[in-house]
């Protein structure tokens, strides 16, 4: 059967100051009426029922994830006791789902991208599905046909393609190579070349496959989370799960076993995607006014143009700016140059250091 594991367990500082420790990018409404993660679970509805989607988190966030979907089991929200980035989380997933069902196929997303058309969304997981069912060993992963030439990605080069398998289906092909976030002229090559996807961080499996992937390249890992596995219903599962999660060296599922597996399978896909990876991505998502601002706040604005504004009920008004990025929230306001946004992680750093914690 078909499961779902939602990752959920990031803070989302690029987001700052309306993503927050407790509340991060994936519980707020960046786009539309719904938070992040409700969207994704959303978009999963007629593909996989409530009983087979699972939640991981960190124990921070698990009570607000929980709340935020209340209509999903409790033991829904996998929790895991500190951050070790995707590979221990899918890892941990994976044994959670093969105990209630030996055979699942695990579709693994994160829970903060904007997708759509949904329908689409949905044929693609199920064409990803049939693949795996015709090679239980295969990983299937989506990629993005990219638009510009992005440094913030990821890129997969693609090989020959798989035998197309009805109409309407999606091209698919094995994969080549997987590629780091790449110069400005590398990703130029990239997107002239036609050959590359922007890596979309969406995988299908066998939830075995995986673990056995695991245990192939990555033993010591593996090797931790079986002796979490084995003590499931003992008195001692909670220690065991605190210790030897944290002991675990946190890597990328990419770094893990994506690039070292045989049968790796890129679907090209037939939705619109975006991973929200910055304020300047609401200027994609919702858009700009004839001086190029995206306004999602109460705003006044002379001579103002390329200007991000988000806020709430506050007035805000801009006077002479050009490619600003200001988010009002009720105890923070950041007012940035565009190109200086990746600064923003270094000023949560900063608000850490000197024990500003009433702003992380």
């Amino acid at each position: 059967m078909l499961h779902a594991v939602i990752m959920a367990g990031g803070t989302g500082t690029r987001f700052w100051p309306e993503s927050r420790a407790q509340r991060p990018k994936q519980l707020l409404k960046m786009v539309g009426e719904k938070t992040m993660i409700r969207a994704t679970v959303d978009r999963l509805a007629d593909l996989v029922p409530p009983d087979r989607v699972l939640i991981a988190t960190t124990a921070p966030l698990a009570g607000a994830v929980a709340d935020e979907l209340s209509e999903l089991p409790r033991e829904a929200v996998l929790v895991e006791p500190c951050k070790r980035n995707t590979a221990p989380c899918i890892g941990l997933a994976a044994l959670r789902v093969t105990r209630h069902d030996p055979e699942a196929t695990m579709a693994v997303m994160p829970a903060d991208h904007v997708i759509g058309p949904e329908e689409a969304f949905r044929d693609a997981i199920r064409f990803a599905a049939a693949l795996v069912d015709q090679r239980p060993e295969r990983i299937v992963t989506f990629g993005v046909r990219p638009s510009y030439p992005s440094e913030s990605f990821g890129y997969i080069e693609r090989g020959e393609q798989l035998q197309a398998e009805g109409a309407g289906a999606p091209p698919a092909y094995r994969v080549r190579q997987f590629h780091e976030k790449p110069s400005a002229e590398v990703a130029a090559e990239y997107l002239a070349s036609g050959k590359f996807y922007w890596n979309s961080g969406i995988f299908l499996w066998k939830a075995q496959t995986i673990l056995d992937a695991l245990a192939e390249f990555q033993p010591e890992m593996y090797a931790r989370l079986q002796r979490i596995a084995d003590a499931v219903n003992t008195p001692q599962f909670g220690e065991v799960l605190a210790n030897e999660f944290a002991a675990i060296q946190g890597t990328s599922i990419d770094y893990a076993v994506m690039e070292h597996a045989s049968d790796v399978v890129v679907v090209e896909a037939p939705f619109d995607w975006d991973d929200v990876g910055s304020w300047q991505s609401l200027a994609r998502l919702r858009g700009t006014d004839a001086d190029g601002n995206t306004i999602a706040a109460k705003h006044l604005g002379l001579n103002t143009s390329g200007t991000i504004v988000r806020g709430g009920d506050h007035l805000i008004v801009t006077l002479g700016l050009q490619d600003c990025i200001i988010v009002h929230t009720p105890n923070a306001t950041l007012v940035a140059n565009k190109h200086a946004e990746e600064s923003i992680r270094k000023v949560v750093e900063l608000l850490q250091e000197r024990g500003y914690e009433e702003y992380l």
